[in-house]
């Protein structure tokens, strides 16, 4: 089981700076600028392949073969939500409105995902990556991410908890659909911010996309489609989000790290080449993208070099796994989370 991490409060005071000496590396480098070329050219060929998708739906009609274009609209769909989060991070425009309103087009229209509750739930994981108390992607729910929830859990968790490695991709497939579920129930916080627009906006996505299915489909066929196209698209995400952080150090309680460490102790890279980047999004470059979270994706690969020298002067380990390593890493992680409730299950049959 992977350990928590632990640094006293004198020793976390020394190393305040060292971050603001690896910051001004990477602005002397040019690193923080912005690439508009890039961007113009990833948000036309997203929208491009958007469009193209449903025109190669309208044009294939009442057909099995639609299966293929729901699994090709299902990749499309994973690269908009990662365009999404680009937006999020303020990588594309320095106005914080032109990224919202871009983000509600890419998020709630697009792929039906309330963009402002994703940006909440998704900056408070970059504040406290992997902290049990802290960080929403490591609270229990479905899935447990330590042996301490997995004694504590209950209900569904109790009995997913001890198989979860085994079940993780079969769950992902639901992902998709619990990323819609999540953002209409977020529409009833009142701490969301313009949320009567984002529910217009998300009603508005769903009515078109069930609109358009069922107007070209047949009943049966409709729900083939969108049962293929919401569970490749939920595992597609999941696969691009996974191998970033599951099974990397977890800090729990009163655990604090100074940024720096924070943010590389609890991640790792992923190697790949451009065939990686371009399939996760440039989250590849995890450590890099949570040190500099407005860094447009395309210099990440450039700091990369920078930030692993920085911590190789400082002594900091700095993890990088080839893509199959860190789904192993992960898979590995959630199987001894999930121990204690096997070692219950067993006593109970036991007893009985």
């Amino acid at each position: 089981m992977t350990s928590s991490i632990t640094i006293d409060a004198a020793e976390q005071e020394t190393r305040g700076s060292d971050f603001a000496r690896l910051s001004r590396r990477i602005a002397k480098a040019g690193l923080l600028d912005r690439r508009p070329g890039y961007y113009t050219l990833r948000l036309g060929l997203a929208g491009g392949l958007f469009a193209g998708g449903w025109a190669a739906f309208l044009a294939v009609g009442d057909s099995w073969y639609q299966v293929l274009v729901a699994a090709f609209l299902a990749l499309v769909f994973a690269q908009i939500a990662l365009v999404a989060h680009d937006l999020a991070h303020r990588q594309v425009f320095r106005s914080r409105r032109s990224s919202e309103i871009a983000g509600w087009l890419a998020g709630n229209v697009g792929v039906g995902m309330s963009y402002g509750w994703w940006m909440d739930k998704h900056t408070r994981h970059h504040a406290n990556p992997n902290h049990e108390d802290h960080d929403p992607d490591v609270s229990p729910g479905v899935l447990v991410w330590s042996q301490g929830q997995a004694a504590a859990s209950r209900g569904v968790a109790r009995f997913i908890g001890g198989r979860q490695a085994f079940l993780f991709f079969p769950l992902l497939t639901l992902e998709g659909m619990n990323l819609h579920v999540s953002s209409f129930r977020a529409l009833g916080r009142s701490s969301l911010k313009h949320r009567w627009v984002e529910a217009m906006l998300l009603v508005a996505h769903v009515v078109a996309y069930f609109a358009v299915v069922f107007a070209v489909l047949p009943l049966g066929k409709g729900l083939v489609f969108v049962a293929v196209h919401q569970a490749i698209f939920g595992v597609y995400l999941g696969c691009t989000f996974a191998p970033n952080h599951k099974g990397m150090p977890m800090m729990t309680g009163d655990d604090r790290l100074d940024f720096l460490r924070r943010q590389v102790l609890t991640s790792r890279d992923v190697r790949g080449g451009w065939a990686v980047d371009l399939a996760l999004g440039g989250l590849n470059y995890q450590i890099e993208h949570h040190l500099f979270p407005s860094m447009p994706t395309p210099n990440l690969r450039k700091a990369q070099p920078i930030v692993r020298a920085y911590c190789a002067e400082l002594g900091i380990p700095y993890l990088e796994s080839g893509l199959v390593s860190s789904y192993a890493q992960a898979l590995r992680h959630m199987h001894a989370a999930g121990a204690p409730l096997r070692v219950r299950g067993a006593s109970e049959g036991g007893e009985r």
